[in-house]
This record gives C-alpha cells, structure tokens and sequence, in this order.
C-alpha cells in the first residue's frame, strides 16, 4: 500500500518521469501552452509553480538553478526574462489546467495547461541556425588547359574505349571453352 507516499508515479521509473516532467515544462515554457492528459498535467503544475516562483529572483543562481533542471538553455532564459515578470505580483497560481474532453483512442482526460498571464505575443523559441555558407565556385582556368567536364560537355564525339583486361577475362570466364589434356 502506498500510504503516505507523497507525488505521481504515471508508471515510470525515476528517471523517466523526471525527463517527462523536464520536456513537458520546457514545451510549456517555450509555446505557452501544452495538452497533455489530466495526470501529467496535475503533475508539472506544482514543479511549474515552483520554478516560476523561482525565477521571479531573477539571480545568476537562480538561471543555472533552472537550467539545471531543464537543461534546455533557451527555456530557461525565456522563463526568468519572459515570464517571471509577467507574475511579479502573484504570489502562487501561475498555471491553469483547462478540461478539453477525452482522448478517443483510450479515454484519458485530456487537458490544457497555460499560463495565467500571457506575454503579448508568444512565439516559440527557434534554434540559431547557421547562416548558410557562401558556395565555393570553381578556380578560374589556365588558358589553353581543357578539364575533363568541359571535354564532357564540349559538343565533341564520345570516347570510345576499348575494353579493360577484367572486361576481357569476365568475358572470358563465362565462356565455356573446353581443353584438350
């Protein structure tokens, strides 16, 4: 029996359930919003009031404190420069939990968690994506000196070839040519 054994364990080991609490907030923090089922839900809401409450400090050591525990760099600095302001005169309650109905395949509850306040305008964090490198073009050319592509494309008759030694012993091995002892 599990009296007084305090938190959720939605089926999963420690460490599973501490990486689903982990990527549901980060998601959270970083779109504003997240459905999810009613249990999950009712899990990362205490975890997300505590972090917000948290960041509202605004602290060098706080921002490692969070990121430590998201370990996502750019939902860690959206929540202690983004959100914790927007909550500087609440003291607790920075979620809601909105019922949206049941999931058709199995019938969990299915939920939405946002923010109570929400900055004007929510736009989800994009990676820093390099910028594409210029192409490199090809050396310009010796005069006088033809490369194998223009010869390609030149407009001049094919190669023709002549057969290579392992063509001709290809050629020569599926004969079937019959020795005399």
């Amino acid at each position: 029996m599990r009296h007084r054994k305090k938190g959720r364990r939605l089926g999963r080991n420690t460490k599973q359930r501490k990486a689903l609490f982990r990527s549901l907030i980060g998601h959270l923090i970083i779109k504003g919003e997240i459905k999810t089922t009613q249990a999950k839900a009712k899990a990362i809401k205490g975890l997300t009031d505590r972090l917000v409450s948290k960041a509202k400090q605004s602290t060098l050591h706080v921002r490692r404190q969070i990121l430590a525990f998201l370990s996502n760099k750019a939902a860690a600095n959206k929540l202690v420069d983004v959100i914790a302001p927007l909550f500087k005169d609440r003291v607790s309650g920075f979620t809601r939990i909105i019922h949206l109905g049941s999931r058709r395949g199995d019938n969990a509850e299915m939920v939405k968690v946002e923010f109570v306040e929400k900055p004007e305008t929510i736009e989800p964090i994009q990676k820093s994506r390099k910028k594409p490198r210029p192409s490199v073009g090809r050396k310009p050319k010796k005069p006088g000196k033809i490369s194998f592509r223009d010869r390609k494309t030149s407009g001049s008759p094919p190669v023709i070839r002549s057969a290579s030694r392992t063509e001709i012993k290809r050629a020569n091995k599926h004969q079937s040519v019959k020795r005399n002892p």
